[in-house]
């Protein structure tokens, strides 16, 4: 049994142990400072009050490996148990934070590859992004008839070759012969026309393209017809075409000659002796 400590008031007690266990249910951290294989996260990241759980352990998990690894969508299906729709969802929240960046290059080959660039802090090296309470937006101002609304943002090519460009603004110049009401102002036809470049570096050919531009077009009057087609470049992008390995080069066969030792036929590329005349037994030179 427990003793109590007479002169002690049991006043006293209850103060030093509400000092010594200010928030006796909250967190407690049992920490051991790291020496080796750690990795430095900040509270921006760790505490960031929009990105889901999954988000923040992928972002952690990354920001962890060495420069190099692998950190696309299958070969983390295949570390973590959530599956590529989760996980690919939780990529695009990196990405929309500014964690994640995914930027497609085309290697000496010609194979067209995804680079993953991980942000250990995004914007301004400052703690802004720290848990801070963010400001209240302030109201929007009411757009004048001269200040047109931006257009959608369109895709971007990989590689934005002077012929490819040219080839997607004649395009887009030409829609206007399929459907009057897709006449574009020069400033439309350039904002849309990385867009149909990046369709066409996807090995879509220009008649598909105008095919997907022009389809099913609204029977009424087109308001802003740049805007809707900015729209079908953005969400209906296909896929980048598969890796096609070059062709084999094909078997040389070599001509039929006359053995100049025995007179056996053999394939050569010039005359000569055949490889068992070149080669003797060894058997039987002994």
């Amino acid at each position: 049994m427990d003793t109590q400590n007479p002169s002690a008031p049991m006043r006293a007690q209850s103060r030093i142990a509400g000092k010594n266990h200010p928030h006796a249910g909250g967190l407690i951290h049992d920490n051991t400072r790291h020496t080796t294989r750690f990795t430095v996260i900040g509270n921006h990241l760790a505490q960031h009050p929009e990105l889901s759980a999954l988000a923040i352990g992928l972002a952690v998990y990354i920001q962890s490996l060495p420069a190099g690894a692998r950190a696309d969508i299958k070969t983390l299906a295949a570390r973590f148990p959530e599956g590529r729709t989760r996980i690919a969802a939780a990529l695009r929240e990196l990405e929309a934070h500014g964690y994640l960046r995914r930027e497609r290059k085309r290697i000496p080959d010609g194979r067209i590859v995804t680079r993953t660039i991980s942000c250990n802090q995004p914007g301004s090296g400052s703690d802004a992004q720290d848990h801070q309470p963010r400001p209240r937006p302030r109201p929007r101002k009411r757009r004048t008839a001269t200040a047109p609304k931006p257009l959608p943002a369109v895709p971007q090519p990989a590689y934005p070759a002077p012929p490819l460009l040219q080839t997607a603004t004649d395009l887009l110049a030409g829609l206007r012969h399929h459907d009057p009401r897709l006449l574009l102002s020069e400033r439309d036809t350039a904002h849309l026309a990385p867009g149909v470049a990046a369709w066409l570096e996807r090995d879509v050919t220009p008649t598909a393209v105008r095919h997907a531009l022009t389809t099913d077009l609204p029977p009424e009057p087109l308001c802003r017809p740049a805007a809707l087609l900015a729209h079908r470049l953005a969400a209906q992008l296909p896929p980048p075409p598969p890796f096609r390995a070059p062709a084999p080069r094909p078997t040389v066969r070599h001509p039929f000659q006359t053995c100049e030792d025995c007179d056996r036929a053999f394939r050569a590329p010039l005359p000569g002796s055949c490889r068992a005349c070149r080669m003797p037994d060894p058997v039987q030179a002994a």
